[in-house]
């Protein structure tokens, strides 16, 4: 089975991973309510989506 002949150090190995970090979730503004949301979902905060009414959102008071 193959082995690595040297040790690979911290810098080349952070170098390869440099890549594999998260990136922030992608946001679209709703056309109803102007607030953001997830693109190509209906929207938490209204419930709108594409102008149609998919979710009916009660305010809790």
């Amino acid at each position: 089975m193959p082995v690595p002949k040297k040790k690979v150090s911290r810098s080349r190995r952070g170098k390869r991973r440099s890549h594999h970090r998260l990136s922030l979730p992608t946001l679209s503004v709703c056309p109803q309510c102007h607030e953001p949301k997830p693109p190509h979902q209906v929207c938490p905060n209204c419930g709108y989506y594409k102008g149609n009414e998919i979710l009916r959102i009660e305010e809790i008071e």
